[in-house]
């Protein structure tokens, strides 16, 4: 390789990589929308199989466990060892999760189907993550964000294709979508392809030292602070994501499309803050962030419980909005506390917010059987009231808050 291409393809690896980041954030879309069918499919579900409140709290759980308890495995490995083609194989367990999902006709194969779906997450997230932060050009939180807005964005259609399509022809239908699995395996493979391109350009570069250095201590304390935010958002999201249409239909007595509508407003407002997260954070700093999402959406949570339908409507638009702006930032604060292990930290978070909510929505579920489902609404309200915990978040943006970071950190010198 001459001097003059050398330095063209490390100017081109410098450059935000808006193709490949449209391709993650795409295959992002598919991946969740398809996940989100399993949600979505739940008050059909628990008419046709006879469920209770604890068996829908145990169908999620299983999802999200099967995806937190495999996600910083993948990562960790991953770090060591990447893997540019697993992100198409991965997307082969929810494929083979949805085909079983469509012709389930016991429980436990619906478990079995929603463990699949979450070992396919588990791969996804923390590699799909890695390749953001690779194709970034140094503008981190953005790159999360386009990663992630897919992924919301396929959270908001599902219940809309489970309103219009599956819940009309039944539950076979969701074997339709497992083109989307094999479209989306095709993409990948593709990004694979940029992926050992992009290893390859940058395997001879220099290592940049840390941008972050910090005691121990500190780190592991930050670290702790970020899983607690982390634990408030997802049983919040939770307990509106798994029962929000329950709790419309119990008290407005709406019927179930029309539950799905209210419930596609809320995740479209989510990925709608997703995206304004990311960006704010490069330009003023991803601890302002923080704040603002996760305590500043209180006053909304504590009103909701109150709230008419007209009003449970804007409320819950809002606090989507304010609320989901907070995970890109909290996902790349921990990796610039952790420089070098983008895939474990990714990994990590992911597989824990996929935890949480797993066992958030288990124990809803049960509290909703007990107490009923306004119980549920009341008691998670005050949950934001953590977001007080971001004061002992340190400092490690300072002047470089607004400015765009380097893009040669060791993470990606080694991706």
């Amino acid at each position: 390789m001459s001097q003059t291409t050398a330095t063209a393809d490390h100017a081109a690896a410098d450059r935000t990589a808006f193709a490949i980041l449209a391709a993650i954030s795409f295959c992002h879309l598919l991946n969740d929308m398809m996940q989100s069918l399993i949600a979505a499919l739940y008050p059909m579900l628990k008419t046709n199989y006879q469920l209770d409140f604890g068996q829908i709290g145990l169908l999620t759980f299983t999802f999200q466990f099967t995806a937190s308890l495999l996600q910083p495995l993948v990562g960790m490995f991953t770090d060591k060892r990447p893997q540019p083609y697993s992100l198409s194989i991965g997307m082969g367990f929810t494929l083979v999760g949805l085909i079983l999902l469509a012709f389930a006709h016991h429980f436990w194969l619906l478990l079995a189907a929603s463990a699949l779906v979450g070992m396919g997450s588990s791969v996804f997230h923390p590699e799909s993550s890695r390749v953001a932060r690779m194709a970034s050009g140094g503008r981190h939180g953005l790159a999360q964000s386009v990663f992630q807005v897919g992924g919301n964005f396929g959270t908001a259609l599902g219940p809309l294709l489970a309103a219009f399509v599956v819940l009309p022809r039944g539950q076979s239908s969701v074997a339709w979508f497992s083109f989307a699995a094999l479209v989306a395996m095709i993409v990948l493979w593709q990004v694979g392809n940029w992926y050992v391109q992009h290893r390859a350009v940058n395997a001879k570069r220099p290592r940049s030292t840390p941008a972050v250095t910090l005691p121990r201590s500190r780190v592991i304390l930050a670290l702790l602070v970020l899983g607690i935010l982390v634990f408030s958002k997802y049983v919040y999201m939770a307990s509106l994501s798994s029962y929000y249409t329950f709790y419309l239909i119990h008290k407005f007595h709406l019927a179930i499309s029309d539950a799905q509508l209210f419930l596609f407003l809320f995740l479209g407002a989510v990925a709608a803050g997703t995206i304004i997260g990311g960006p704010i954070g490069d330009r003023f700093g991803r601890k302002y962030v923080i704040w603002g999402s996760i305590l500043g959406v209180l006053p909304f949570t504590l009103a909701l419980p109150y709230a008419n339908l007209f009003w449970t409507a804007v409320l819950s638009v809002v606090i989507g909005l304010v609320l989901a702006s907070a995970f890109s930032a909290i996902i790349v604060f921990a990796q610039e506390l952790v420089p070098g292990k983008v895939g474990m930290i990714a990994g990590f978070f992911f597989g824990f917010a996929f935890g949480v909510g797993g066992i958030g929505a288990a124990v809803l579920g049960h509290v909703a059987d007990v107490k009923g489902i306004d119980f549920v609404y009341d008691v998670c309200s005050f949950l934001p009231l953590l977001g007080l915990l971001t004061v002992f978040l340190p400092n490690i943006e300072g002047p470089r808050a607004g400015k765009r970071a380097p893009s040669a950190t060791p993470a990606t010198a080694r991706a």
